[in-house]
């Protein structure tokens, strides 16, 4: 029987998960199987869904091959197709049998389009028409995928991890994307990004530094990246900057490939202690500290702990007479239950009207708003406090590009839903 083309549709079962989890690893592999058939490879688009899957084509002269993997079974559903006698699918079927390490398969074949039961269109000549060029360009389109069961964002990179690591925490990722530059990752959600990291660095630095009357000592909880210490290292009275970083992976990877976010690990006024930041606050002496910023992952994970009475307790009681809190308190609409109710916390330890919520927007975190909590010790009041020629002149020396005297005031001025949230509405 003649036919216009040949297709299978192929299950491996048994695989190794991690390779059923590694975007770049599927990719590769499913160009590499279409190029051991012999197919021309004209694209191939890959997205990796957090936490677990992966989904793809690679687009061939002679047709596709398709892939959705569910690593938490250890399943891979694949179609080949190709037309033309030219390219043997089965030799795609047995190149990804060995590359996902099933431990058995699968796989139907169908015979598409019968000739006997078709006429030709004579204005199309050749076995694929007049216009197929003779010679093809590959396109990658890899992505890199965060999502929930309800939201998910996507950036495209450039087909390969710069690094990937397993500490005793978390999965440490570092991506070279196109929109945003470079992207570190934990456990597969976008934390920092080259592109836009100085809006949430400058927001969660220098609102409390410009707000306090004279910061000596500062003490970071996380921000493993660097990017929270090299802001507050901008301040020249700065006396000492102790950061406290659960995961020295974290810091590795970002000083090897975020070096302009990583500028400061070398600076003798920052004291940096890979530990855990929970222990930390819990023996550190009483009144040490004029602003403590907690730079936290979200509250999963290792920074689950961040999120408690007894932590932030810790906090007020290891911050002097005038210290100031200042924490990343997630998106008001994304995280809405837990934004509420770490507000609730801050001013049942603070004091009602010692708790302060702003806003940045950063394109690369969930909803882009993301909420920021400024709680004082002695009544200090973010906007009251601003010097703005100070603030200004300090602005313009150091070329910052999202914070300056504006913002710091326009960064109070709430919607109306998340006032009430606040209220608990």
């Amino acid at each position: 029987m003649n036919t216009l083309g040949r297709q299978i549709l192929v299950e491996y079962y048994n695989c190794d998960p991690d390779v059923l989890n590694d975007v770049m690893l599927i990719e590769t592999s499913m160009v590499a199987a279409a190029k051991k058939a012999e197919a021309t490879v004209i694209n191939s688009t890959f997205h990796h869904f957090s936490p677990f899957g992966v989904s793809g084509v690679v687009v061939i002269q002679e047709s596709h091959l398709a892939i959705h993997t569910w690593p938490d079974y250890g399943y891979a559903a694949v179609d080949i197709f190709t037309c033309g006698e030219t390219v043997n699918p089965w030799i795609c079927y047995n190149f990804l049998k060995e590359a996902f390490k099933s431990g058995y398969a699968s796989a139907m074949e169908l015979l598409r389009g019968q000739t006997e039961l078709l006429s030709k269109n004579d204005k199309f000549v050749g076995e694929y028409g007049d216009n197929t060029p003779e010679a093809v360009a590959y396109h990658r389109n890899v992505w890199f995928t965060e999502r929930n069961e309800n939201v998910a964002f996507s950036l495209r990179h450039k087909g390969d991890r710069l690094f990937v690591g397993q500490s005793p925490f978390q999965k440490v990722e570092v991506y070279d994307t196109f929109a945003y530059g470079r992207l570190l990752t934990l456990d597969g959600m976008v934390m920092t990004t080259e592109k836009d990291e100085y809006v949430y660095h400058e927001m969660i630095s220098h609102i409390a530094m410009q707000s306090h009357p004279d910061p000596k000592r500062v003490l970071i909880i996380g921000g493993g990246d660097g990017g929270v210490a090299r802001e507050l290292l901008r301040y020249q009275s700065v006396e000492k900057v102790v950061m406290v970083e659960i995961d020295g992976m974290v810091i590795d990877a970002s000083k090897q490939f975020l070096p302009q976010i990583a500028s400061e690990f070398q600076n003798p006024r920052l004291e940096l202690h890979v530990a855990d930041g929970i222990d930390y606050v819990a023996n550190a002496a009483d009144g040490t500290f004029d602003i403590v910023i907690v730079d936290s992952t979200d509250p999963v994970g290792p920074g689950e702990g961040l999120f408690t009475e007894t932590f932030y307790r810790g906090v007020h009681r290891l911050l002097n007479d005038t210290g100031i809190m200042v924490t990343q308190s997630e998106s008001p609409r994304f995280n809405t239950k837990v934004f509420q109710e770490i507000f609730q916390c801050y001013k049942g330890i603070f004091g009602q009207d010692n708790v302060h919520c702003y806003l940045a927007y950063i394109p690369t975190y969930p909803t882009g708003m993301w909420s920021f909590s400024f709680s004082s010790k002695s009544g200090i009041h973010p906007i009251a406090a601003l010097n703005e020629e100070k603030a200004q002149a300090f602005v313009e020396a150091n070329k910052l590009q999202y914070y300056d005297a504006d913002i710091h005031r326009a960064a109070f001025t709430l919607p109306v839903f998340v006032k009430n949230l606040l209220k608990g509405n």
